[in-house]
C-alpha cells in the first residue's frame, strides 16, 4: 500500500526556506513579541488625529510598520502550519498569530471611524501641507470613500474584538477538511492499494480507466456525504457571518461588501454571470462531444476530467517542467525569465505532497520575504500547468514588492488571477506551437478546453452559487444540506446540460470547496481568465507597447484602483466583450479540435 513521507522525511531540496523570513521559530516568537510591544504606541494616536497632518502621518507611518511586522510574523506561521497541519507546534503558533491580527485589529479600531470625523476640506488640506501625506493619498481616499459604512469607533471596537470569533466557521472548515478527514482507499490502474488524498483525488479522476475514476469519485465523496449536515451547518455559519457584517455595516448585500474593499461595481459581477449563461451551448456542445468521445451511454460527471483521448502522450517530470516554464515564458522578457529562475534556484517552491500538508497550490508571501508556492506535484501536464499559475502570482508578487512602497505593495485579489492565467495561457500556445503531432496537439486542445471549462463555466457556476447562498440566507432561508444539494444539483445540470448525470454525488460539491469561504473569491478566476485571453494574445501579436503595459500592470500593486490598472493596461473590465472573446477562444479550439478529431480517424 502507498503512503505519504512524513515532513520530516522529505527531500529538503524540493521544501521552502523559510529561514530567509525567520532563522528560527524562536526569531518569529520574539517578532511577535515586538508587535505586542508596538500597540500600546498604536493606542495613543485614539483621539488625535485631527489635531494636525504631522500626528496624522505619524499615525500612518506606526500602523504601516506594525503590520510590515505582524504580516511576517502571521505568514511564516501560516505556512509552517499549512506545510503539516498535524504538527501541534504550528497549530499553536498560527493561532497565536491570528490572535494578534485580531489584536492588532482591536487597537486600530478607531482609526477609521475618527479619520472620517475629519472634514474632507480639512483632510484635504492636511495632505497639501505635509509631503508624507501626500504619499498616503491613494490609501487615504480609499478609506474616506467608505465614510458611510464605518461605524462609531466603539461599534467597530467591539467588531475588531470579535474577529477571531467570526473566522471560526472557515477556520474549523480548514481543519476540518486538511487534518481530519480519513478518505478511504482505492484500488489504482496496477492493483495497489492507495489511499485517497485531495491531491490523489484529482489525479485519479483523470485516470483513463473507468472503474478507478468511479471508484475514487464515489468513495472521496462518501466521507463528505458522512459529514455533510456538520458541512453545511459550518457553510452556513460563515455566509451568515459576512451578512451580518455587510448589514452592520450598511451594505445592501454582502456581495456589495465584498467588492466594495476593491472597488468593483457589483454590474461587473452580474456581467460575467449572465455573459456566460448566455454561451452554455459552448458547454453543452463540450460535453456532448466528452460523451461521444468515450463512447458511454451514460456519462458521469467523474468523466468530466480523464482526458478524451486517453491516457497522455506526453508526461514530465519536475526538471523537464522549469524547462519548459522558462521556454513558455519567453515572451514576458528577461526580467520576468529572470524571476523564475530565482523561483527555481532559491526554493520559493515546496513541491511534493506530504502527511498533514495542506491540499493544492497557492503563492504567499509578505513585502519582505519571497514570494514561495505551495505545491503538490504529480508528473503531469496539469501540474505544469498549475506551476506556471502559481509563479504568475509570485512574480506579479515579486514585481508589485520591487516598484511599490509598503502601503502600496500588495495587490487586489480582482488582479491576481490575470497575472497567473496570462502564464497559462502563454503555456499554451507554446506547447501548441512545439508539437506536431496531431495527438499531442490534440491532448494539448483538449487541456485547454477542461481548462477553459474549469476556470471560466466552473467558477461562474460557483461564482452563480455563491451569490445563491447569501441572497438565500439574508431571505432567511436555512441553508441545510438538502437545500444546498437539491439547488447544487440542479445548477450543475443547468451547465453541463443533460448529457452529464447530475443526479449523483455531485450534488454535494458544495461541501468541500474552500473557496466558498473566501467571501465572494471564486467569479475573479472567470473574470481574470477571460483578461488574461486578451493580454497574451497581445503579447504573442507583438502589439506595439503590449508588454511594457502589461509589466506595468504587474508593477502597480495598490497605487490606482484595480479597474483603473487594467484601464491603463488598456483593458475595460467593467464591459462584456472581454469575457466574449474568451469564449470566441473556446470555441474556436473546440472547431480545431473537431476538425483534427475528423482528420485523424
Amino acid at each position: 500500500m502507498s503512503t505519504l513521507k512524513s515532513r520530516e522525511e522529505m527531500n529538503e531540496l524540493y521544501t521552502w526556506d523559510l529561514t530567509s523570513m525567520y532563522a528560527d521559530d524562536a526569531a518569529q516568537e520574539a517578532d511577535a513579541e515586538a508587535v505586542k510591544a508596538m500597540f500600546p504606541k498604536l493606542a495613543e494616536f485614539s483621539g488625535k488625529l485631527a489635531e494636525g497632518p504631522e500626528v496624522l502621518a505619524d499615525a500612518l507611518d506606526l500602523i504601516g510598520e506594525t503590520a510590515r511586522k505582524m504580516s511576517n510574523v502571521y505568514v511564516y506561521a501560516h505556512l509552517k502550519n499549512d506545510q503539516d497541519a498535524t504538527n501541534s507546534t504550528y497549530q499553536e503558533m498560527y493561532a497565536k498569530a491570528t490572535q494578534l491580527y485580531g489584536q492588532f485589529g482591536e487597537t486600530i479600531a478607531y482609526f477609521e471611524p475618527e479619520l472620517n470625523t475629519i472634514p474632507e476640506a480639512t483632510l484635504t488640506q492636511f495632505i497639501e501641507e505635509n509631503d508624507r501625506l501626500k504619499h498616503y493619498q491613494q490609501h487615504l481616499d480609499n478609506m474616506v470613500r467608505g465614510r458611510a459604512h464605518v461605524l462609531p469607533q466603539e461599534q467597530e471596537l467591539l467588531l475588531a474584538q470579535a474577529s477571531e470569533v467570526f473566522q471560526g466557521a472557515s477556520n474549523t472548515f480548514g481543519v476540518l477538511n486538511n487534518a481530519d478527514l480519513v478518505f478511504p482507499t482505492i484500488t489504482d490502474e496496477e492493483g495497489k492499494e492507495v489511499q485517497l488524498t485531495h491531491s490523489l483525488y484529482s489525479k485519479f479522476l483523470e485516470s483513463s480507466d473507468r472503474r478507478v475514476r468511479k471508484e475514487t469519485f464515489e468513495k472521496f465523496y462518501s466521507v463528505y456525504d458522512q459529514f455533510k449536515n456538520t458541512m453545511a451547518s459550518i457553510l452556513s455559519t460563515n455566509i451568515k457571518v459576512n451578512n451580518y457584517d455587510a448589514k452592520v455595516h450598511k451594505f445592501e448585500s454582502a456581495r456589495q461588501a465584498a467588492l466594495f474593499t476593491n472597488n468593483i461595481p457589483e454590474s461587473v459581477y452580474d456581467t460575467l454571470v449572465d455573459t456566460v449563461n448566455k454561451r452554455l451551448d459552448l458547454l453543452h456542445r463540450y460535453v456532448g462531444l466528452r460523451k461521444e468521445l468515450l463512447g458511454l451511454e451514460d456519462l458521469e460527471m467523474y468523466d468530466m476530467y480523464t482526458p478524451l483521448l486517453g491516457d497522455a502522450p506526453i508526461k514530465m517530470t519536475y526538471e523537464e517542467a522549469k524547462s519548459i516554464t522558462l521556454e513558455a515564458l519567453a515572451p514576458l522578457g528577461e526580467e520576468y525569465l529572470a524571476i523564475m529562475r530565482e523561483a527555481f534556484e532559491d526554493r520559493w517552491i515546496d513541491l511534493y505532497e506530504n502527511k498533514g500538508k495542506r491540499s493544492g497550490a497557492y503563492s504567499s508571501g509578505t513585502y519582505d520575504s519571497k514570494p514561495y508556492i505551495l505545491m503538490n506535484w504529480q508528473d503531469n501536464v496539469n501540474w505544469l500547468y498549475t506551476l506556471v499559475h502559481e509563479l504568475g502570482h509570485s512574480a506579479h508578487s515579486y514585481l508589485t514588492h520591487k516598484n511599490q512602497p509598503y502601503t502600496y505593495g500588495s495587490y487586489s485579489i480582482f488582479l491576481a488571477e490575470i497575472a497567473s492565467t496570462t502564464n497559462e495561457n502563454l503555456l499554451t500556445a507554446y506547447l501548441l506551437d512545439k508539437y506536431e503531432d496531431p495527438q499531442v496537439r490534440l491532448y494539448i486542445i483538449n487541456h485547454f478546453l477542461d481548462g477553459m471549462k474549469g476556470t471560466v463555466y466552473r467558477q461562474t457556476q460557483f461564482a452563480e452559487f455563491e451569490h445563491f447562498m447569501y441572497q438565500s440566507d439574508a431571505a432567511g432561508q436555512p441553508l441545510t444540506q438538502q437545500f444546498l444539494s437539491d439547488n447544487y444539483r440542479e445548477l450543475n445540470r443547468k451547465y453541463y446540460g443533460e448529457a452529464v448525470n447530475s443526479d449523483s454525488e455531485i450534488a454535494l460539491e458544495w461541501s468541500r470547496i474552500p473557496h466558498f469561504y473566501y467571501n465572494y473569491y471564486v467569479f475573479q478566476y472567470a473574470t481574470g481568465f477571460s483578461a488574461a485571453t486578451a493580454f497574451s494574445k497581445a503579447i504573442l501579436e507583438g502589439q506595439e507597447g503590449a508588454l511594457d503595459k502589461y509589466l506595468g500592470y504587474l508593477k502597480a500593486g495598490r497605487s490606482q484602483y484595480p479597474i483603473d490598472i487594467i484601464k491603463t493596461a488598456g483593458l475595460d473590465m467593467t464591459q462584456s466583450d472581454y469575457i466574449d472573446a474568451a469564449l470566441d477562444v473556446f470555441e474556436q479550439r473546440l472547431n480545431e479540435f473537431e476538425a483534427l478529431l475528423k482528420e485523424n480517424k
